[in-house]
């Protein structure tokens, strides 16, 4: 099974609320996570556990920064929702309707089948929202292995 597969919706958010946050000089606070989640500082340490045992986050002295299997596994992800977000575009929805629709399955999805819908929608560069969509290489990306 890949990382992304095995993380939850809430784990995920919680590891895109590090990444979105943590700078070169800082790690994350858990009170920031749990704001962010709008969750007590409890219960984003419960979803900051698991991304710590998956070797996605490491933490500090209290704060939270991502691993390069973390970063890997947010790239991962990324390219996972927006290539899924451009599947359902040409179903005619809208942007936010695709967002929507891809976040239902866009953590379920394996890589390899991203790869193949990469492939029959003709390496889409973007998705629906105008973000690049990262190129296929063949293989998760390096970190999230």
């Amino acid at each position: 099974m890949e990382t992304l597969q095995k993380l939850t919706r809430r784990q995920l958010d919680a590891l895109q609320a590090v990444g979105v946050r943590e700078t070169p000089e800082r790690g994350v606070p858990l009170n920031w996570i749990a704001t962010s989640l709008h969750v007590s500082a409890p219960s984003a340490l419960g979803h900051l556990t698991p991304l710590e045992e998956l070797g996605l986050v490491e933490r500090y002295r209290g704060k939270s920064r991502l691993t390069p299997k973390g970063r890997g596994t947010l790239l991962e992800y990324q390219r996972h929702h927006r290539v899924a977000e451009t599947l359902f575009g040409k179903l005619g929805l809208s942007p936010e309707a695709t967002c929507a629709a891809a976040r239902e399955v866009d953590l379920s999805i394996s890589h390899k089948t991203v790869e193949r819908v990469c492939a029959a929608e003709g390496h889409p560069s973007v998705c629906p929202h105008g973000e690049p969509i990262t190129p296929c290489s063949g293989r998760p990306f390096e970190g999230a292995l």
